[in-house]
């Protein structure tokens, strides 16, 4: 038997753009739902500007006072933003989600890839889990202390910077193993060691040092265009795959896609003490207000939450609570409901809806 939550949480809301108000609404009628069910005390929802209303509203896409607010919370669900769509002088700025990666320094990007039964998987019971680095590598929006590692010194020379470091693999390292051994205790280490000699080198040996703290952990490595291979025909046979965060970022698109739809595939991104829930994909402005978006990824991610939550304040109704959500979520599936993206013609408030009552059943 569970035992219930000890604590009140205050959790913050972020809708975004796009689907964001969509799809977070219905991350949170779920979670409700799983926290009733397990006797958690209500959880404190706390909704803050983020965005196009932001934008309006206090002329920031990112408002100071968010952040703020979001320091006094537990954890917080960030919807997706369409920042590309934003006026100038804000597209060109910091986006939402890496303003506040950077501002929190949430160095964990923890992305699973899950097929469901009933689903529409490419590579079915594939199960694994891409642990990327979240704060530096290849993505000039984030790996540098001001200002951003991408820059033009005339009108027709472009400059990007790499950056990689001992500590940012080191705890990136860390957070793979520790992961994989609550799983099937593999890690595959993905890199470019053979032309990025030394940035991803690093990378790549790094790893391989932390690996020795943990022997009983199986630990190979790949190159990171072979390892998109080896994902579309066996993706079902890994684990946990460890990288940088550009490389992170392209391969959990494609194991999303690989377990039946980007739609499915949840994240969190956490430091030791923070942590966000955030679905892996975009804001779908083509769809927003349709009805028609997938919540199972902010679902997922909410899920994610929980669990993270649990295990920090060594929680363990809320951890159950994570797990009723996503059985409830692969039972409503494995039913036959299910969005447009898999297959079904379940809208997103139809499926949402679906989940929190069978949570409820007894």
């Amino acid at each position: 038997m569970t035992t219930p939550a000890s604590r009140t949480y205050a959790l913050g809301v972020l809708h975004g753009d796009g689907i964001g108000p969509e799809i977070v609404p219905a991350a949170v009628l779920v979670a409700d739902a799983a926290a009733a069910a397990i006797g958690i005390p209500a959880i404190r929802w706390r909704e803050l500007p983020l965005g196009f209303k932001a934008i309006e509203e206090f002329n920031e896409a990112t408002p100071t006072s968010t952040l703020d607010a979001l320091a006094e919370t537990d954890g917080w669900l960030l919807g997706p933003h369409d920042s590309a769509g934003y006026p100038e002088p804000f597209r060109s700025q910091l986006n939402p989600s890496g303003t506040i990666r950077k501002h929190f320094d949430l160095y964990s990007n923890v992305r699973p890839a899950k097929s469901f039964h009933g689903g529409n998987a490419v590579v079915a019971d594939t199960d694994l889990v891409i642990v990327r680095e979240n704060t530096e590598g290849f993505y000039a929006d984030r790996n540098t202390y001001a200002g951003t590692g991408e820059f033009m010194p005339t009108a027709d020379v472009a400059i990007a910077m790499g950056i990689i470091t001992r500590r940012g693999c080191e705890r990136i390292a860390h957070a793979a193993f520790e992961l994989a051994s609550r799983r099937r205790k593999r890690v595959t280490i993905v890199h470019k060691a053979n032309v990025l000699k030394l940035t991803t080198g690093l990378f790549r040996d790094v790893c391989r040092e932390v690996a020795q703290s943990y022997p009983e952990i199986e630990v190979d490595d790949y190159h990171i265009d072979a390892m998109t291979v080896h994902l579309v025909r066996r993706a079902n046979e890994f684990d946990v795959l460890v990288t940088e965060n550009m490389f992170g970022d392209i391969l959990s698109d494609l194991t999303g896609e690989l377990a039946g739809s980007l739609g499915i595939a949840p994240s969190l991104n956490a430091s030791h003490d923070r942590a966000m829930a955030q679905a892996a994909h975009g804001s779908a402005p083509d769809i927003a207000g349709q009805d028609r978006a997938n919540p199972i990824a902010m679902i997922l991610s909410t899920a994610m939450l929980f669990d993270w939550l649990g295990a920090r304040h060594d929680d363990s109704g809320l951890a159950g609570a994570a797990a009723l959500i996503e059985r409830s979520v692969e039972d409503t599936v494995a039913q036959g409901i299910c969005t447009g993206d898999m297959g079904g013609n379940a809208g997103c408030r139809e499926f949402s809806e679906a989940v929190a009552a069978t949570i409820k059943q007894p």
